[in-house]
């Protein structure tokens, strides 16, 4: 298996929905905009999710490089086609709208997320594996999350999208997750940390822009350091950890405090011991997403060679974009910034150990 991209998405559409029961019609989304459009500021739309309107975003192609086919999976095969064109032979596919939390309701959080699994799976099962995607579990219910995780494994599912602050009222290290991290260390689908919240937001878009930071990338960090508190790797010796979307930058800083508090011997007797910062990546099963221009000899002193991945973030233009980190990686490899073993392994060999693909 070559290049496997390690962080795409996936522009939820109407589709994405008609695994919605016709007699749960309050739960099904529907498409609103704004009764009057500003000619001076970009077009905007929305969902309707539960009484309230959230953002439907609206993409230029020239800035995303992408087509409405490819980003809704209008064409699945056409996405696999640009694959081609950019070197990639397998794409992880994680979801757009659901990256916040949508709402409190169990039933709509149950109904949206049961159907976007479902539209997914059949959207991607005639690309022969080129194709694979996240699972979203309604963590509202636990049971009900279980289940979601099965379907999941049996329809092409590489793994499990999680947030790092609270989903379902409960925080990521706490005993309520346990039942579920068990199933999915016998699955063998790996826990994905993206970039998001779980807890619903529903603040104006000027306000969130204060909040964007705090409210999204935060949470990313805050499961890297809860897992670590409460030794959860430890409990689950066989399941993998992913914290995808967020950079790598941020590791030296969480990774300082652990590494202070066992030389000074403030660890718990049920963590694990670590003699150097490797070590916290490697006996966790921890695997981080990086952005191809950061500080990657030295990211690499913390965390080695084997636990790196890249995400081309298709179909967002947003700053976390880059669709050519192929050739950006081979370039810095070309001039001796970082090792030919480690772009094989980012590109390729750990992304293939995390998510699980033969």
């Amino acid at each position: 298996m070559g290049t496997i991209d390690a962080d795409t998405h996936v522009d939820e559409t109407e589709a994405t929905w008609e695994w919605i029961a016709e007699t749960e019609p309050g739960l099904k989304p529907r498409p609103d905009a704004p009764a009057v459009l500003d000619p001076s500021r970009p077009p905007v739309r929305y969902w309707v999710i539960d009484g309230r309107r959230q953002p439907r975003f609206v993409r230029d192609d020239a800035r995303t490089r992408t087509t409405v086919e490819t980003r809704e999976l209008l064409d699945p095969m056409a996405r696999v086609r640009h694959m081609d064109e950019l070197g990639t032979d397998v794409q992880v596919i994680y979801p757009t709208t659901f990256l916040v939390g949508l709402t409190d309701n169990s039933d709509v959080e149950a109904a949206t997320k049961r159907s976007y699994n479902r539209w997914l799976a059949d959207r991607c099962s005639a690309t022969n594996g080129r194709l694979r995607w996240v699972c979203l579990p309604p963590f509202t219910d636990i049971q009900a999350a279980i289940a979601e995780v099965r379907f999941a494994k049996e329809n092409g599912a590489c793994g499990v999208l999680k947030k790092g602050d609270a989903e379902g009222g409960h925080w990521p290290a706490q005993d309520y997750f346990y039942p579920f991290y068990e199933e999915c260390q016998k699955l063998d689908l790996p826990i994905c940390f993206h970039l998001g919240a779980g807890t619903p937001d529903h603040s104006t878009a000027r306000d969130f822009e204060h909040v964007r930071y705090y409210r999204q990338t935060l949470p990313t960090l805050n499961a890297f350091n809860s897992l670590l508190k409460f030794a959860v790797p430890k409990r689950f010796p066989e399941l993998r950890w992913g914290f995808i979307e967020a950079g790598a930058s941020w590791l030296p800083y969480a990774i300082y405090p652990v590494m202070r508090a066992h030389r000074r011997g403030r660890r718990a007797a049920d963590d694990f011991t670590y003699e150097q910062p490797t070590d916290i990546i490697r006996l966790n099963k921890f695997y981080i997403t990086c952005q191809v221009d950061e500080d990657l000899p030295y990211l690499l002193q913390y965390t080695g060679e084997d636990s790196l991945l890249v995400g081309s973030d298709y179909t967002h233009g947003d700053d976390a974009q880059e669709l050519d980190f192929v050739q950006v990686l081979q370039g810095r490899a070309g001039r001796g910034e970082i090792s030919q073993s480690a772009v094989q392994k980012i590109l390729s060999d750990n992304p293939r150990a995390f998510y699980g693909l033969s």
